[in-house]
Parts: structure tokens; C-alpha cells; sequence
């Protein structure tokens, strides 16, 4: 990990993880008197708001999960974005590297949830244009060095052996030999090759889920960088348009932000390609939850018949 650019708050941290450890009320007291408020949002871990006696306020994220070197590649592409100063991404400020539960310390983001946004292709746009500029930050360091987690190769070994073995155990399931026809199609569809085909690798956030996006104005601003890593432009938009907190965003308003995602004539083949195997890898992680989850799983199964047929509307 490179040099923390600023000095760690080491005795807030040992306390905050130490009230961490209490739980309920005598977590609630602690919290209170060390000027820190928990923050909706982290999934996967825990997000606080603190306000230091001098009255600055820090994000300060505790990663739970430290696979994949998730607080490495955040600080990584925090500070690779920095020197660009888009102001649609937080300013890393440091890193407590801690075995257990590294934390990290980063600058407030103001707006509003994306998706509640009134106007939906104007959010939209905005997202695409802070995605091109993070795309255009050179690739340096750990960002040139690891892809992206959750990339298109990621997917390929969920769609060839993970799910294919399910299914096979699962075969008398009456929704089986339709999975099984839909990774048919896809195989013969060729969709595989051409999502390892090598492109020109681009900076990527990893993580395509819109909940993670805020309204600020005229622009867009984002969060959660722990997935970065490089990737490409074509798979990025299929991703993002494929990612299931998308679903309620309708077509015809995506087909009119692909230029904007940097969807051409060029890249067009490969942009579908990634489209209908992020749509198919969506189908069979909610293949798991099909039951507990009928109706999105529902969904998603129209969705990639739709994208495999002739009503395809990005075709």
C-alpha cells in the first residue's frame, strides 16, 4: 500500500473499534461521545460519518470483508483519481491498514439518490459522463496491475461451471430445461469469445450498482471503489445497464445514453455480447434465491429471453 497522505486519527479509531465491539446501547453512547454517526449504505461493511474537534467530517468506512484486497484497491483508485480533481469521487485522506478491520478515511459526497432523480435520462447522463472521466484517468500502479472484481472473465466461470453444475443437481426442477436452453443459446452464440477478446483496458469502479450513485446538480457523483480495478469501456456499459438495481430505469431511456457510455458502431458487437452474458449471469445468481425471490427472478428470466429474441431493443 502506498504512504497514507495524512496522519491516521489512531486514538478515535482504537475507540471506535473497541464501541464496535459492545454493540447496542453502550455502542450508541460511544458513538455520541466520539462525534460519530453510523451511515446507510455499506452493504458489505460498515460506514460511519465523524466529526472531529475541529469540526471536520470524514467518511470513515471498516471493511468486514477483507478478500480480494478490497481496502487496498479503494485507496489504490481514491488516490490514482485524486491529482484529476473531478469532484464526483470522495478525496481518499488516509489508511489504517489493521489486519482484522482496515479502515479508511475519505472526504463527504452531497446529493441525492440517483435513482430518485425526477429525470431520469438527464441522472443518467450524468453517470455516464463521470464514468467517461474516471475511464480517462491513466491506468497506473494497482489499477494496471488487477482487473476489476466481478469482471466479464468473473462471470464466464459462474455461467460455464458454477451454474451448469447446479442445474445438472437440480435438473428436476420445472425451470431447469429453460436455463439449460438459455446457456444453450449462449454458448452457440459465440457471446464467450468475444467477452475475453482483449480491448483497451480503462479504470473501472467494479461495482455497477446504481444505489451507489448521487444526484449533484448537473453531474454525478459516486462511492465504493473496493471492486476497482481495470476493465473495458463496452463491458462496463453492459454492466451498468445490466446490473439488477437498473431494472426499474426503462429501455428506451438506456438505448439513448449508449453513446454516452461510449457504445459506437466500433464496439457495438462486443457491447451486446457483454450485455447478454451480464443479463444471464444476473438470471443465475437469482437462480439461488428463486424461490424467496420469485418475482424478480421472473423478471430477469423475461428480460434475457427478451435480449436473446427478436424485440431487442439495442440490437
Amino acid at each position: 500500500m502506498t504512504a497514507r497522505s495524512r496522519e491516521v486519527p489512531q486514538d478515535m479509531l482504537a475507540a471506535l473499534r473497541q464501541a464496535r465491539t459492545r454493540g447496542g446501547e453502550a455502542l450508541s453512547d460511544s458513538l455520541a461521545r466520539l462525534g460519530v454517526r453510523p451511515l446507510a449504505g455499506g452493504m458489505q461493511n460498515d460506514l460511519y460519518r465523524w466529526t472531529s474537534p475541529d469540526g471536520d467530517d470524514t467518511v470513515i468506512k471498516f471493511y468486514t470483508k477483507t478478500d480480494r484486497r478490497r481496502a487496498e484497491r479503494e485507496w489504490a483508485a481514491l488516490n490514482l483519481i485524486k491529482p484529476h480533481h473531478l469532484g464526483t469521487v470522495p478525496v481518499p485522506l488516509w489508511l489504517d491498514p489493521a489486519e482484522a478491520e482496515p479502515a479508511l478515511g475519505m472526504t463527504v459526497l452531497h446529493g441525492t439518490p440517483l435513482l430518485a432523480a425526477p429525470d431520469q435520462l438527464h441522472a443518467l447522463r450524468g453517470l455516464a459522463h463521470t464514468t467517461t472521466q474516471l475511464q480517462a484517468v491513466p491506468l497506473s500502479g494497482l489499477m494496471a496491475e488487477l482487473p476489476r472484481i466481478d469482471s466479464g472473465e468473473h462471470y464466464l466461470v459462474r455461467l460455464t461451471q458454477a451454474w451448469p453444475k447446479l442445474l445438472e443437481e437440480q435438473a428436476d426442477d420445472p425451470l431447469a430445461p429453460a436455463m439449460q436452453q438459455l446457456l444453450a443459446a449462449w454458448h452457440s452464440s459465440g457471446d464467450a469469445d468475444v467477452v475475453i477478446e482483449q480491448d483497451e483496458p480503462i479504470l473501472s469502479r467494479g461495482d455497477a450498482n446504481l444505489l451507489n450513485w448521487l444526484q449533484t446538480g448537473d453531474s454525478a457523483a459516486c462511492v465504493d471503489f473496493e471492486y476497482a480495478g481495470f476493465s473495458n469501456q463496452a463491458f462496463d456499459a453492459a454492466d451498468h445497464i445490466e446490473h439488477i438495481s437498473a431494472r426499474d430505469v426503462p429501455d428506451e431511456v438506456w438505448v439513448k445514453v449508449l453513446p454516452d457510455l461510449g457504445v459506437t458502431d466500433a464496439n457495438r458487437k462486443r457491447f451486446a455480447a457483454n450485455q447478454r452474458t451480464c443479463a444471464l449471469r444476473w438470471l443465475a445468481v437469482l437462480w439461488k434465491q428463486r424461490v424467496r425471490r420469485r418475482d424478480e427472478f421472473a423478471r430477469q428470466h423475461e428480460r434475457v429471453d427478451m435480449l436473446f429474441g427478436p424485440s431487442n431493443p439495442y440490437a
